[in-house]
């Protein structure tokens, strides 16, 4: 959940996932998938740098908690098919 500030000062969490578009005209309105709007005193470039960052927060928490070899590991990789051993197949 990302934190933001209603117009009269208030705060209150969103789920970033959630967001379906982000309005800058003058005031920031975020637009959420269903269809809620809600008015926001932070810049649209704050809002997409606190989505970011919980992003971030959220792939640093899954990293450290992944068990042994995944930690040693300094990139990502491709999450393969059921059986490892038969090849990968584009959509033909």
């Amino acid at each position: 959940m990302i934190i933001v500030t209603r117009l009269d000062g208030r705060h209150f969490a969103v789920n970033p996932d959630l967001i379906a578009r982000i309005f800058e005209s003058p005031d920031t309105i975020l637009v959420m998938a269903d269809g809620a709007r809600f008015i926001v005193t932070e810049p649209m470039a704050e809002v997409i740098e606190k989505i970011a960052s919980f992003r971030a927060q959220v792939i640093s928490v899954a990293y450290n908690d992944a068990p042994g070899p995944a930690k040693r590991s300094s990139h990502l990789s491709i999450i393969h098919p059921a059986d490892p051993s038969g090849p990968i197949t584009g959509g033909q």
